[in-house]
């Protein structure tokens, strides 16, 4: 028994060697070798976390600004021997705002314009009115000949082809809608050179040309693409589509498309004998062909009644495309015809189209009156401080299309109009604009539109005893090939204390429409 124990003793001894020589074999494989390569990345430089810093070395050239602000060179220290040098890391700052643009022209682009004969003596006018002779491109398509004069500055006028074989089922509606959608194709087979884009209208919607030229050149002419804007008529575009572009506020359609629809356009016809219009038979085409509404909110159908004041005084922050009905709604500029009002407007637009009807938002800490400028049209004044958020909203200067529909039929925010006496705005509508060479600004001048006010009891500064706001303005052709910004409005001193002075441009660092109450106001309003 003795002796067992004895020998079991050495065993277990042994064993216990055995085990810890093979853990500890074991831990230097794994180590070793680990060991070697942080050794040998000390020894031969090889850039590691915590050294990297030492051996990047800024490029020695400097005699190139635009080297430097686009491309910065990685290079080691010291190559490895026996290797080729590593190639430079290059690091590629891209540059703000990186958007897409083509180089669509005025001359790429053809109008399609829909008229009537019985309506041609009256509707030609606003043709006029924006057609430039020997720039724009495109036919007028009349359901039959009409008279015009020798020097009349319009488009060429052709008769649409016969659409008899075509069925038409709808009772509340017209056959021309039937020849008024096949305006795209028919222009197409006239075969114009170097055209682009097809834009088609009414006779009475009023383009804003070199704004269709700005939208339209943000994209690929050599893509599918229809693009327009749906009704401010929510009930409208649920008779219709929200996914249609309404034809009076104009579409357009990319070349190929155009094309595209050519081919099947009266097959695509025969298949819709039932639809209302001409556009609703456009979008029923581009179903079948897949290719969805693109919007633009610049394209106005203004399926609306009565002014259109709080609509243009509240302009979304993107170019003003276009304009219709306008036989429909009173004249934009109280006291003027129709077309005269809208070459009124125009006149603004030649000195800053891009900024037209653009909105901007300002508060007179001083008299703590709230100003929105709309560019080119008008400015309007109100007592006390009314929030950006509110200001943005168009006031119901309008009726719906539907005339028993309320506020909720709008396919877009609005806001009331004031009731209180001492909250009506004070309007001042655009009287001229001019541009001064010297100073590199537009000077416009607006005139207030005076008409009998209610008594206001609020013991504050009243516009009423100004005249005319003049409005500055440096132009910024640039304006929508950078992200889209509402402008900012600030309050000059004035000699005059009938005489308001804005400058309006782009908002500078910090800038804000800041919204301001104070003790001050509330007593005022009291």
């Amino acid at each position: 028994m003795i002796t067992t124990q004895q020998r079991t003793a050495p065993q277990s001894s042994f064993r216990r060697s055995i085990i810890y020589l093979f853990i500890t074999m074991i831990l230097l494989y794994i180590l070793y070798p680990n060991l070697l390569l942080t050794d040998n990345d000390r020894n031969k430089g090889y850039p590691t976390t915590t050294n990297l810093s030492t051996k990047v070395e800024p490029s020695s050239n400097h005699s190139s600004v635009t080297e430097l602000s686009t491309t910065k060179k990685v290079v080691e220290k010291e190559p490895l021997e026996n290797t080729r040098p590593a190639p430079a890391v290059e690091m590629i700052e891209q540059p703000p705002g990186n958007y897409h643009r083509y180089d669509t022209q005025l001359k790429h682009i053809a109008f399609g314009i829909a008229a009537s004969s019985n309506l041609w003596e009256t509707r030609k006018e606003y043709i006029k009115a924006w057609w430039r002779p020997q720039e724009t491109r495109g036919v007028v398509w009349v359901d039959k000949n009409v008279r015009t004069g020798r020097n009349e500055p319009l488009p060429e006028i052709r008769v649409s082809q016969d659409t008899s074989k075509f069925k038409y089922l709808n009772q509340q509606g017209s056959r021309s809608a039937l020849r008024i959608t096949r305006v795209v194709s028919e222009t197409l087979k006239l075969g114009m050179k170097d055209i682009r884009w097809f834009v088609m209208g009414d006779d009475d919607t009023v383009f804003i040309v070199n704004n269709v030229v700005r939208v339209l050149s943000k994209y690929d002419h050599t893509q599918f693409y229809y693009l327009g804007s749906a009704s401010e008529s929510h009930i409208q575009n649920i008779f219709f589509s929200y996914a249609m572009a309404f034809g009076g506020g104009g579409f357009a359609i990319s070349y190929p498309l155009a094309k595209e629809l050519s081919k099947m356009q009266d097959m695509c016809i025969q298949r819709y004998p039932a639809l209302y219009g001409s556009d609703d038979r456009i979008q029923a085409c581009m179903a079948e062909l897949g290719v969805p509404l693109t919007r633009e909110l610049g394209f106005h159908q203004y399926d609306v009644y009565g002014n259109l004041l709080g609509l243009l005084g509240a302009h979304p922050v993107t170019p003003l495309v276009s304009l219709h009905h306008l036989d429909v709604v009173e004249p934009i500029f109280p006291g003027m015809k129709r077309p005269k009002a809208i070459s009124h407007l125009l006149e603004a637009a030649k000195e800053d189209s891009a900024s037209l009807m653009q909105q901007s938002i300002c508060y007179d800490s001083t008299r703590y009156w709230s100003i929105t400028v709309s560019w080119g049209y008008v400015v309007q004044i109100l007592r006390g401080v009314m929030s950006p958020r509110e200001l943005e909203m168009p006031s119901r200067t309008f009726l719906n299309w539907y005339k028993r529909a309320d506020y909720t039929a709008y396919a877009f925010n609005t806001r009331p109009v004031e009731r209180h006496p001492c909250q009506n705005p004070f309007v001042f509508y655009m009287s001229k604009v001019k541009y001064d060479r010297p100073r590199r600004q537009t000077i416009g001048v607006y005139y207030r539109h005076k008409k009998k006010s209610r008594y206001c009891r609020w013991r504050m500064a009243s516009p009423e005893r100004l005249d005319s706001v003049v409005v500055l303005k440096k132009r910024d052709d640039l304006r929508w090939k950078k992200s889209p910004r509402r402008d900012c409005c600030r309050v000059l001193p004035s000699d005059k204390n009938t005489t308001m002075i804005l400058s309006v441009g782009n908002c500078r660092e910090g800038e804000i429409s800041e919204l301001q109450t104070t003790k001050e106001l509330f007593v005022a309003q009291m």
